[in-house]
């Protein structure tokens, strides 16, 4: 490892693979490193499959920490519609945004990406759906999808981090960044420490891209703290993963294959939307290092199960004085995992409007049968916040006339599904931020959510440190 690099990225999430990606497409003789936590690609294994229940993996869970950062265990879903991914648009414009996705989606394309667009076509009968969901008070947003499926993502990116080390950006894998090296207003690096315990490194760098996604978000918070980086409170999501009878959503499934819909429900009129819907999917748990243990859902293209799952996310918005908003969602995280002895709970729809918990021996019986074969059966609503909770329900009873059958007694819910967005960083349209030297893209940011709006901020990053 140098000690020295024209630009040192914090992360190997998709929005940093795509900022070296794209300074190495511009030809520039340029000194890149990345730093990531966790292993390279091939490297990166879930025992689960042997021991079928989560053994908390340390220093780190495979799933969510390792070159291409938690996206090469995703769904796998590229949204390919600006009005998809976060806020970035806002602050480049949706013209700039459309841009950045199309190209980015060629160079997904390029390097194994199938052609098949899901969600195109079918018109009168999207129409017929949007027409339900207005009339339930809800917003379709109809946006295609290239799927790579779980397995088809991490052959990808396994050849986008072949193609980075030949081409001579240094993976710095199973490296902590501690802290960033800032003198005088001015970013110049960042101190470097071994994951698995050693003495730290002073790395220097012109440009220093932050770059951690999610899994990031705490660290950042701290930092921009300790910094004074200008940043404001973020939005945090508590909710719930819901899985169904594939035959349930079959209409859905099969017009839009991802349905998006957004709604206001009453009384509190909380943003609530639907977000990772993987028809045929699978239910999965991660776990976050301080051994908060989290659910989400896998879709693969070759394996399917008899049930589509999908997250229904409550956002919440903090003001003065309150400025935690991770740490607010990860206790309601942790309240849930006590109840689940460490485990991921489960609860059937009807139990929780006939306010009862949900017995395993009843799980058994019903129709949906879990593909989280080791969650545990309990009551979720006696730690989910009343005001998510609510506002679940009821917007659950919006997407049930948009989609029969929704709402039914045997749904299940899932708990805890929460997305940590960092506080959002304050930034002008070079993505700088208000320490020289220092740029934050893709969802540690606070700009953007999801696979491709992060890997487009990426590349947009590399196309503005090239013109530097």
């Amino acid at each position: 490892m140098s000690n020295n690099y024209d630009v040192l990225i914090i992360g190997a999430g998709p929005s940093g693979i795509f900022t070296a990606l794209e300074l190495l497409r511009r030809g520039k003789n340029l000194r890149i490193a990345i730093v990531e936590k966790g292993s390279a690609i091939e490297r990166r294994h879930c025992p689960k499959g042997k021991t079928k229940a989560c053994v908390n993996c340390k220093p780190y869970c495979h799933i969510t920490t390792g070159f291409s950062g938690a996206g090469a265990f995703s769904d796998g879903k590229l949204s390919l519609n600006y009005e998809v991914g976060g806020n970035l648009p806002e602050l480049i414009g949706t013209d700039v945004a459309q841009e950045l996705i199309g190209y980015t989606d060629g160079i997904y394309l390029e390097f194994g990406a199938g052609d098949a667009v899901e969600g195109l076509g079918n018109s009168e009968k999207v129409k017929e759906i949007r027409k339900r969901a207005i009339q339930a008070g809800l917003k379709l947003v109809d946006c295609p999808i290239r799927h790579l499926g779980t397995e088809k993502a991490q052959e990808i990116y396994g050849r986008i981090q072949e193609h980075l080390a030949q081409n001579g950006v240094e993976l710095l894998l199973g490296s902590i960044c501690d802290n960033l090296i800032i003198e005088g207003g001015v970013c110049k690096g960042a101190i470097l420490s071994p994951a698995k315990g050693g003495e730290p490194n002073r790395v220097l760098a012109g440009q220093t891209v932050v770059a951690t996604g999610r899994r990031g978000a705490d660290w950042l918070e701290r930092l921009c703290s300790e910094h004074s980086i200008a940043h404001k409170p973020g939005m945090v999501d508590i909710g719930v993963r819901v899985e169904v009878r594939n035959e349930v959503i079959e209409e859905v499934n099969n017009v839009l294959y991802e349905s998006k819909l957004i709604g206001f429900p009453p009384p509190f009129r909380n943003m609530v939307r639907t977000f990772c819907q993987n028809p045929g999917g699978f239910v999965s748990q991660e776990n976050y290092d301080n051994d908060l243990a989290v659910v989400n859902g896998h879709s693969y293209k070759e394996r399917k199960s008899g049930n589509t799952n999908l997250a229904i996310l409550c956002s919440h918005n903090f003001i003065h004085p309150f400025n935690q908003p991770i740490a607010y969602a990860q206790k309601v995280g942790e309240l849930t995992n006590m109840l689940g002895g460490g485990r991921i709970l489960v609860q059937r729809y009807g139990d929780i409007l006939g306010g009862k918990r949900t017995w395993q021996d009843e799980l058994a019986q019903s129709n949906v049968q879990p593909t989280l074969v080791d969650a545990v059966a309990g009551d979720i609503t006696s730690a989910m916040p009343y005001r998510a909770m609510v506002s679940i329900i009821e917007f659950m009873k919006a997407v049930d006339h948009v989609v029969p059958g929704f709402a039914s007694t045997e749904t299940l819910l899932y708990s805890p599904e929460l997305k940590f967005y960092s506080n959002c960083v304050e930034l002008d349209a070079q993505l700088r931020t208000s320490v020289s030297g220092l740029y934050c893209i893709g969802d540690s940011s606070g700009w953007t959510r999801g696979l491709m709006m992060a890997s487009a901020m990426g590349v947009l990053m590399g196309r503005l440190i090239d013109n530097k």
